[in-house]
């Protein structure tokens, strides 16, 4: 991996990879939470094997933690060493007409969502721990539903995470490209496609989670 990450290829590269890996969780996280919507029991069944799957616990989540910290520390290196390297700022070089808001200033969304993971970890993740290790309650495999739907009791969270997953649908929109044209998947013929299921991913995914959060706040 340091050989991998020690030139700016390599960093794209890496970075795609590990944009790949989160791209493959959004579609998991937000296809089991959307059970919520429809069954509390079906919810609770997906929500205890996650919960309780060692492969899951001692294997993704590590996993998962390591790429997200992985994906936006590398982000963050290329933006200070893209700008190190760029003689002319987009301010005084109109790159505005050149390329998108969005691809422009993905250092600032990433920043915002890398904010909103922690404050998912604090809803969710801490106190999952907390539960199962430390104050070591016995297993109930009927409370998902509920820790979940608690948790939009209030419109301030509410609003907050609609705002996070706005801000998701507009990283995505670029990143969702760039990673695939990263690892040299650019062609006449796959282009148009990339983009076009980009698109679709930008908005559905984010889509989703925002109907998630709005449906347990409006069924309290």
């Amino acid at each position: 991996m340091a050989g991998l990450t020690s030139s700016t290829i390599g960093r794209k590269y890496a970075m795609a990879l590990s944009a790949m890996f989160l791209l493959s969780f959004l579609v998991i996280h937000v296809s089991s939470n959307m059970t919520s919507v429809f069954s509390e029991d079906v919810y609770n069944v997906v929500a205890h094997f996650m919960g309780y799957n060692p492969l899951v616990q001692y294997v993704l989540q590590p996993v998962l933690a390591i790429g997200v910290v992985f994906h936006f520390v590398m982000g963050f290196i290329l933006e200070i060493k893209n700008n190190k390297a760029r003689p002319v700022k987009y301010a005084s070089n109109n790159g505005a007409a050149n390329s998108s808001w969005v691809s422009r200033n993905m250092i600032i969304s990433g920043a915002v969502i890398l904010a909103f993971f922690a404050l998912h970890f604090y809803d969710f993740w801490f106190p999952e721990l907390d539960y199962k290790f430390i104050a070591h309650n016995p297993i109930d495999e009927t409370r998902y539903w509920g820790e979940l739907h608690h948790k939009f009791h209030d419109i301030w969270r509410v609003v907050l995470y609609v705002i996070a997953f706005v801000l998701l649908g507009l990283h995505l929109a670029h990143g969702f490209q760039s990673s695939f044209q990263s690892i040299g998947a650019r062609h006449p013929k796959y282009t148009p496609v990339i983009k076009a299921l980009g698109t679709w991913f930008s908005i559905l995914v984010p889509l989703g989670f925002i109907i998630i959060a709005i449906f347990h706040f409006v069924t309290q």
